[in-house]
């Protein structure tokens, strides 16, 4: 079997028969300009791990990035970040009074 997951321009392709993963890499490549980057790592924000159980994927870099963008990256996790019962109070600027948790 060979699966051929297409988005956009990026493209992975995987299955148990190598062979029939050249000849299809070959029939691409008469076509198309294309470059084999080798083993899957990231694809669409996702990581991509391999381990002795099987395949492990997560959106770790991803997250990291987005909390650097945000300038968030230094902040403490928290288990519930906002009080489920509560109500945010504000105060007289019409923001949370602690808008950096919520």
């Amino acid at each position: 079997m060979t699966l051929f997951i297409v988005y956009v321009d990026d493209i992975i392709i995987t299955g148990d028969d190598e062979e029939g993963i050249k000849n299809l890499k070959k029939l691409l490549a008469r076509e198309f300009e294309i470059k084999d980057l080798g083993q899957l790592r990231y694809f669409l924000g996702m990581e991509v791990g391999r381990t002795k159980e099987g395949i492990v994927v997560t959106q770790r870099k991803y997250v990291l990035d987005l909390l650097q963008e945000t300038g968030m990256l230094g902040c403490k996790p928290v288990d519930t970040p906002m009080d489920p019962i509560g109500k945010i109070d504000k105060d007289n600027d019409s923001h949370p009074t602690d808008k950096d948790r919520y």
